[in-house]
């Protein structure tokens, strides 16, 4: 029976293996293997006997000679009682016990055991009808009739996984005893499984109503609610249905079938809208999955962000993470979607909500702890500039306090770097960049959005960052965090700081994984133009100066770089509408349009970190023809700390001397400049030649930035010391960038971004630059005036007067 049942599956079933050096791992070994099934099925040990075969290796049905007698080559972990019921049996297998007494027999003895899984449905990167949707791999025991079904429906998209192979006499360790050690080594199997399942279907969630329920009888929400009674005078009932109402609102309903639709669903949508989806540094997602609670926080550029993470790693053989979402999104129908896909809501504020704070963090502690991957997007709402915003760190000292108060699973994140070519959402940012207000999300407004399947948006690129993982940042900060006692009234003053350079960590990691596509290359070098157009060959040329200086300073090995050369750059921008070409007697000219230029800053904006101290150091030569390296280093020291905080640069000021020796040489090697040995230092390029203008177009990346920050000081010292107050300040400083900006044409709302300015103040304070003193004032010394006077070495003549003259006005 069971080698006819072999010939029919071998006739259907089409399986993967992995690992892919399974043949490697066992082949060989000196010691008998045995494979152990989690559960009774003759169909998973008939494609594992297929398996086996392909790659040479013993197969399960073959006898294994033991001082017990024989014994066979495979046995399940969990059967049914019997042949109509459903309910395991949890008892040790009778092969199990045959074994240890083979080991008491022989103290010479040893298995290795090989844990052996195949899963149905779940494949990686395969494509299927909706037939198979309903009948994916779950966590519940299959039926017959489920298991034809699934062989059917599914049987060409199978997974069969063998693990690494265990010793069995180093399981039960030094004492055989009897049943017991048959108990504790099927436990040890069973954990396993689940961790396996768990990685590749994602952990058993049982029902939405189950994990409210948990959540409501924990001790905190218990506690919670006896306060809310007291409080706002509730009877227990009213009380405990409010928790409840908190806990359904926020609560995901994953659904494996659901999740595997939309995979069908998406795969479609995708390829409507781009022409791919790349998951760059899969290998760090390999590394870190088993055994450690994952948490991806994603950079948030545009609503794709929510569906694009969990396709890209679903595709890839992992479980989709559970994503917090704002509560905006849960909209009629479209909520109970996302749902199913893992989304679990929250409310944009609930300051002084003590009830709903509570039952939310115990909703995460439960997925934590059932292992579940998390997906939250650290700075809250998605970046209408392209730049990453400052971190909101609400989500992330909940998780932390979580992990300090019940430490089951070792907790890593991993920052996700989200790069697209075109935004779905361009022209709603491109209205609410000019000022219109942000439009309410609504179902209406949805199917609106639909006519966006017309378009073409190009590439998606998906690079994970640097894994973080939480302990080793807890060691740093507090050694003895381990041996402290942590609950919901604990107040460690330690936590808080802990939480914020994790923060900060994400961020730059994020930074550090950017992909760098033709358009955001294209954007950089037209922004950089008073009328977004240069020559084609002179574009042509910027491109790839950008590429080759890219290549030669790398900012890091997590970054992602177009392979196309200038030219092919050029037809790419132009084939996704960016830019368009005009012809002319001389030389056709690229540019794009006004409104396309105000959308592009996004996209330049997007890798302005990669180019940050390339071009503040090009900054220095615009009025300058002979810079020593002295004030190289003391220039770009000295602005480099609030550029530094602003793009979330990787490098601390220790490192800075070795950077900027690199992009020094880098420059020279490009003809940009020139070494001047009598002076130690550099001389630009000649005025007429084509590398002089190839500097200027780099130091505009950094100029806005740099005019922001004089108008500032400016501002300071016009005003002098205890004169302004901080918010008179702020005030006055967007009004004077704003006014810049409608007088000389600036492409840049972030210009006058008034969360950027009160950042710069306040890097200012932290650094004890100025100082509040009576009534709030701020002071400020001679390190400020310095400050101001080092701008003649960065900033033209013309744009210090420009900028005075509009203060003055």
């Amino acid at each position: 029976m069971s080698g006819l049942l072999r010939r029919l599956l071998a006739l259907w079933v089409r399986f993967k293996i992995r690992p892919e050096d399974a043949r490697e791992r066992l082949a060989g070994r000196s010691l008998p293997l045995c494979y152990v099934l989690e559960r009774r099925s003759l169909t998973d040990l008939a494609v594992l006997q297929l398996a086996t075969r392909a790659l040479g290796l013993p197969r399960p049905d073959r006898p294994l000679a033991s001082a017990a007698g024989s014994l066979g080559g495979s046995f399940y972990l969990t059967q049914p009682r019997s042949f109509w019921s459903t309910r395991p049996d949890r008892r040790p297998p009778p092969q199990l016990a045959q074994m240890l007494r083979a080991l008491r027999a022989d103290p010479e003895a040893d298995f290795l055991l090989v844990p052996a899984a195949v899963f149905w449905g779940r494949a990686p990167q395969r494509e299927d009808s909706w037939l198979k949707l309903l009948l994916v791999e779950d966590w519940v025991l299959a039926t017959r009739v489920r298991k034809f079904l699934q062989v059917l429906f599914n049987g060409r998209d199978a997974l069969v996984e063998l693990d690494e192979p265990l010793s069995l006499r180093a399981l039960v360790g030094d004492e055989l005893g009897g049943a017991l050690r048959g108990r504790r080594v099927a436990r040890a199997l069973r954990a396993l499984y689940a961790r396996r399942r768990a990685v590749r279907i994602g952990p058993d969630l049982s029902h939405r109503r189950t994990i409210v329920n948990e959540v409501l009888r924990t001790r905190a929400v218990r506690a919670a609610i006896t306060q809310e009674m007291r409080g706002r005078a509730l009877t227990r009932r009213k009380a405990l249905l409010r928790a409840r109402g908190y806990a359904l609102e926020i609560a995901a309903n994953y659904s494996h079938a659901f999740v595997r639709f939309m995979e069908y669903a998406l795969s479609r949508l995708w390829n409507r809208l781009y022409d791919g989806v790349e998951l760059g540094h899969l290998a760090t997602l390999e590394a870190v999955a088993e055994g450690n609670e994952i948490i991806y926080v994603p950079c948030h550029r545009s609503h794709m962000d929510y569906l694009l993470l969990g396709y890209a790693i679903y595709v890839q053989g992992y479980a989709v993470p559970h994503t917090a979402a704002g509560v905006n999104l849960n909209l009629p129908v479209v909520g109970r979607f996302l749902r199913k896909g893992g989304a679990f809501f929250i409310r944009r504020t609930f300051k002084g909500n003590a009830l709903y704070t509570v039952v939310l963090m115990k909703y995460l502690a439960t997925i934590m702890a059932r292992g579940h991957s998390l997906e939250y997007f650290i700075e809250g709402g998605r970046s209408r500039t392209g730049r990453l915003l400052q971190p909101k760190t609400g989500m992330l000292a909940m998780t932390v306090r979580s992990y300090l108060k019940e430490p089951r699973r070792p907790v890593v994140f991993v920052p996700v770097y989200f790069g697209y070519e075109r935004l779905v959402e361009g022209r709603t940012y491109v209205s609410e960049l000019s000022g219109a207000p942000k439009e309410k999300e609504s179902v209406l407004g949805l199917l609106r959005s639909w006519r966006v399947l017309r378009e073409r948006f190009g590439k998606v690129y998906v690079n994970l960052g640097e894994p973080i993982a939480l302990e080793g940042l807890l060691d740093a900060r507090e050694p003895a965090w381990r041996t402290q006692h942590f609950d919901d009234d604990t107040k460690s003053p330690w936590v808080g700081g802990a939480v914020d350079e994790l923060a900060q960590r994400i961020m730059r990691n994020i930074n550090s994984a950017a992909a760098v596509t033709p358009i955001n290359l294209i954007a950089m070098t037209l922004l950089a133009m008073p009328r977004q157009g240069l020559p084609e060959a002179d574009l042509a040329r910027q491109l790839e100066l950008y590429r080759a200086l890219l290549e030669a300073c790398p900012y890091g090995d997590r970054v992602t770089l177009t392979t196309l050369s200038g030219p092919e750059m050029i037809e790419y921008g132009i084939a996704l509408r960016q830019v368009t070409r005009e012809a002319h007697t001389l030389g056709d000219i690229v540019r794009m349009s006004e409104s396309a230029a105000v959308l592009s800053t996004y996209f330049r904006n997007n890798i302005l970190h990669l180019f940050a101290l390339p071009s503040l150091i090009a900054c220095v030569f615009v009025s300058n023809a002979q810079v020593s390296t002295w004030d190289i280093r003391r220039l770009a020291g000295r602005i480099y700390p609030y550029i530094a905080a602003e793009l979330f640069l990787r490098w601390e000021e220790a490192e800075l001397p070795g950077v900027i020796e690199a992009v020094l040489k880098a420059l020279a090697a490009h003809g940009l400049i020139e070494p001047e040995p009598s002076m130690d230092g550099w001389t630009r390029a000649p005025p007429a030649s084509p590398q002089a203008m190839q500097l200027a177009l780099l130091a505009q990346a950094t100029v806005q930035t740099i005019e922001r920050y004089y108008i500032v000081v400016a501002q300071l010292v016009q005003a002098g010391s205890g004169t302004l107050d901080e918010a008179t300040l702020t005030q006055r400083c967007q009004l004077a960038a704003q006014r810049m900006t409608l007088l000389y044409g600036l492409n840049s709302p972030e210009f006058f971004d008034r969360s950027l300015i009160e950042n710069f103040i306040g890097l200012l304070r932290a650094r004890n630059v100025i100082r509040a003193g009576e009534g709030g004032r701020l002071e400020f010394d001679e390190v400020l005036i310095a400050v101001a006077q080092d701008a003649q070495f960065v900033l033209s003549e013309q744009l210090r007067h420009s900028i005075l003259q509009v203060m003055h006005a």
